[in-house]
């Protein structure tokens, strides 16, 4: 065995992976894989939103509005809605779960008659509606044990979920793995096409020649655009009947939706292959900017409304957490453009397609670097 010759490979490879940038990849994949999934994946229920209405103003009732107030399992209001406004504020995301107690409470309670509290909570999780399901329970039997009821169970929960009534896991994964997937695909396949033009060596053509920095990157996005904009209609008709999945909201709002989110996953791809050399580094890249952080911060292992501090902020960086919203909202709950927030987001979404779009413009340079 020489050490000369394995000297000699082993500088030869060092310096390869420092001309080719990929010694970055060994150093920052372990990093960000570690930081995204510690903030992302959090399995506790802290916070969830909670709207009391109470119908019956007594002492039971006030100590189990109390006891909601003091959990930190809970973030609870009292107000005095109907139940269709109520049902209203679920469907807009605005509480995950809506508490009616009804008249007569205590009197039933206290006498031993069996009485219902109302239980409305958003499905769209379903492993989180259980455990918030759980959680109330905790109340219920705590309350029971305050006031020494001879009958704890006298007190039942009337319990509906919302949006997803079976808790069936393909209502709450399929609609987010549609944004995933409209993430990843297009971006990988933009910062290809353009990292092979570097590689080859043919992208002194466009160097050399009269044509534009608009028209270069028209003719390179708009192939992927076309073939991705098939996907749309392909994964739809996956969703609803390979899946089951129902269609309640607009498909208009969905199509739309779902071209913008393209476009940006498009410039995306774009900046990975301006900062990329070759092929293997933009698809290390594409990898890691687009299916950690749309796996983990688009809501569809855990609502963003339970995430808080560092996780909050990245999962509303992201363009992800806004379509798979629209998509949710599509799918499960049909507020379509009547929701003020699914406009918001469409709204954010596109601006976010016209900054990456000229962001990636001006980065692009016809020069050699």
């Amino acid at each position: 065995m020489r050490l000369r010759v394995i000297k000699a490979y082993f500088i030869k490879e060092i310096l390869e992976l420092i001309r080719t940038r990929v010694i970055l990849m060994p150093l920052l994949m372990p990093l960000i894989i570690v930081v995204l999934f510690g903030f992302g994946i959090k399995m506790q229920v802290t916070g969830a939103r909670v709207l009391i209405i109470d119908h019956d103003n007594s002492n039971i009732s006030r100590t189990l509005i109390s006891k909601f107030e003091h959990s930190k399992y809970f973030n609870s209001s009292v107000l005095n809605l109907s139940e269709k406004q109520a049902m209203e504020l679920i469907k807009k995301a605005k509480e995950d779960v809506v508490i009616i107690i009804p008249s007569s409470f205590e009197k039933n309670v206290l006498k031993g008659y069996k009485s219902e509290l109302g239980v409305f909570v958003d499905g769209s999780f379903p492993s989180r509606a259980s455990t918030i399901d759980a959680y109330i329970q905790g109340v219920v039997f705590s309350l029971a044990d305050d006031f020494k009821m001879v009958k704890p169970n006298s007190i039942s929960l009337d319990t509906r979920n919302m949006f997803n009534q079976s808790l069936r896991d393909a209502e709450m994964v399929v609609p987010g793995l549609l944004g995933l997937v409209l993430f990843v695909s297009p971006a990988i396949l933009t910062a290809l096409l353009i990292a092979r033009e570097k590689e080859k060596g043919t992208i002194f053509n466009f160097y050399s020649s009269s044509v534009t920095k608009q028209e270069f990157l028209s003719a390179k996005l708009s192939s992927v655009f076309c073939l991705q904009t098939l996907n749309i209609f392909i994964l739809f008709l996956v969703a609803s009947y390979l899946f089951n999945l129902p269609f309640r909201g607009s498909f208009f709002l969905y199509w739309l939706s779902s071209e913008v989110y393209i476009m940006i996953s498009l410039c995306f791809g774009l900046l990975v292959s301006i900062i990329a050399s070759s092929q293997i580094v933009a698809v290390i890249l594409s990898l890691m900017f687009t299916i950690l952080p749309g796996f983990l911060y688009s809501g569809m292992l855990m609502p963003i409304s339970s995430m808080s501090g560092s996780a909050y902020i990245i999962a509303h960086i992201y363009p992800v957490m806004y379509y798979n919203h629209i998509v949710y909202d599509a799918f499960l709950i049909g507020q379509g453009f009547s929701s003020s927030k699914v406009v918001t987001y469409l709204v954010f979404l596109c601006a976010y397609a016209v900054v990456l779009y000229l962001l990636g413009l001006f980065l692009l340079k016809k020069e050699t670097r």
